[in-house]
Formats: structure tokens, sequence, C-alpha cells
């Protein structure tokens, strides 16, 4: 693979040379498809502002997703079901224009593609001129085939979302771990009618890990796991999980590779001791007449 084609997050960071100081190109959905057929991992994390999109791009995340999880991590929400389309705009907007390296995906919010293909149409366009996101998501199952079918017609990359979906949180009793038994079978129907209407990938939500592995055996196009085990094609994490920057109980099946809540607190603490102290700002951080 040549350096004009590989995409930004495969292989190891290269070495300092004029070869890789030249500008590696945006990670595209043909270049996911060669990783999958070669067997290469990579890695996907959601980004919802400017900094955060800027740091991951340099650590060579090749994919990041603004999440309708900006609800429980960015607005406030209990859950994800309140985010809307207008609220999550200039959300992608900050990230496609911080990360130029990375794939851009875009989560269409809850009640705005149920309704119709045509409406899901309209919503997905609306990310791609407004939000000038690369690509859309939208969770089903089987039923929403003519959707990504219309969508991906359009020129429209899709990501599909299976497995738990938590838009559906409250028809699916909470959050459950799917899939299992005869729910296998289903599984794999909803990830195969995702791949035969033109979704690019499938995100499988919190599954037992031998029916990822069996989704993920069984598609052409890669997979994209979140608590489904270690054999999909990819991994995504929501940032402020993986990062340590909620505090409380995690999930299962998130990893803490960093502790920022205690950072921040312990930064937050300490500016608060210093200027109760009267010791900031100190002359270095004043204006002279």
């Amino acid at each position: 693979m040549t350096e004009e084609t590989a995409p930004y997050g495969s292989g190891a960071p290269a070495a300092a040379t004029a070869s890789s100081a030249r500008p590696r190109r945006r990670t595209r959905i043909t270049h996911l498809q060669r990783m999958k057929e070669r067997g290469e991992r990579w890695a996907m994390l959601t980004a919802y502002d400017q900094y955060a999109a800027e740091i991951f791009n340099e650590a060579r995340i090749p994919v990041l997703l603004v999440g309708d999880s900006a609800g429980n991590n960015v607005f406030g929400y209990e859950t994800t079901l309140p985010v809307t389309v207008d609220e999550l705009i200039p959300l992608v907007r900050a990230v496609t224009s911080s990360a130029p390296q990375a794939l851009v995906v875009a989560d269409l919010p809850f009640g705005s593609y149920q309704g119709s293909p045509e409406q899901a149409l309209g919503t997905a366009v609306r990310f791609m001129k407004e939000g000038r996101a690369h690509a859309v998501k939208l969770e089903g199952g089987t039923e929403m085939a003519p959707t990504v079918r219309l969508i991906t017609q359009a020129g429209i990359p899709v990501m599909g979302h299976v497995g738990f979906t938590p838009q559906s949180e409250h028809a699916l009793g909470g959050y459950r771990v799917q899939g299992r038994a005869e729910a296998g079978d289903e599984l794999l129907a909803a990830a195969q009618a995702f791949e035969d209407a033109g979704a690019f990938s499938v995100v499988i939500e919190m599954v037992p890990a031998p029916a990822a592995a069996r989704v993920t055996q069984a598609l052409r196009i890669p997979t994209v796991g979140i608590g489904a085990g270690p054999d999909c094609d990819a991994q995504v994490l929501v940032w402020q999980d993986m990062a340590g920057l909620r505090s409380g109980k995690a999930p299962r099946f998130v990893k803490r590779y960093a502790d920022l809540h205690g950072a921040l607190l312990g930064a937050a603490q300490a500016y608060r001791a210093d200027v109760e102290g009267g010791t900031f700002p100190a002359t270095e951080h004043s204006f002279e007449s």
C-alpha cells in the first residue's frame, strides 16, 4: 500500500522521513473495506467537539462517530432519545472541521428517519450538507433495508447498527444483551439486510461474542463491536468512557485508558486554592503599565 492510498489509521506511525512528512489522505470507506479483506483491525471513537476531534485525529483514529450519545455525554439528558438534528449538526461540523484525516460518521437521531425512507434521506442530506459529515449511521433491523437503499442510492454512505439499539431501549426492556440463542439468527439477518441494502459497515452492540463473530464471518463489510467481543473487524467506545472522564460504574465492555475525571478535578481544585489563597494571578500572569 502506498503512502498516497494508505488509510490514516493503518499501521504504526511512520518515521520522520521526507516521505512520511507528506499529508496523509482522509480515511475512506474503500480503505475500511480493504482492511477487512486483509484482516486488519481499526478503532473508532465518538467525538463531539473541536479539541477531542483534533486529539483523536492526531492519535490516528481513522473513524470518528458524532453519536446521539451526545445526549448523555454532552447535553446532560438521561438517554439519547431527546437529541435533535439541530443539536447534532453543529457538533458534526465541529468534528469534521477539526479532524482532516478521519472519516466522520453522523448519527441520525431518534425520530428523524423512522417515519419513511424519504424522511431519512432528507435528514441524511442535512448532515452531509450542513454538518459536512462523510457518512451517516442509523439503527434497526431488516425493516430498515428500503431506507438504507434509498440513502445509499443518493450517494450517502450508511453505517448500520444492530443488536442493542439505544433508540429502542424502551421496546427492548432497557439495556439488555441482545442476540442470545435463537435471537442470533435475527441478528445475522438484520446485519445481512444492511449489507444487501448497501451499508458500508455495521455496528454490533451488546451481543454475545460468538454471535458477533458469526456475523463478522458472514459479512463482506466490516463490523464494529461495542460490547460484542474481540472478533469484530473494529471496535468503538464513547470517548468519555474510554478516557475516564465520566465517573461511576462503567459498562462491562468499557476499558478506561486514563483518569481524566481525576486529572481535571485535581486541576480545578488547585486553581480554586490558588485564587482563594491569592497566589493566582501572580506577577508573571499580569500586565505592567
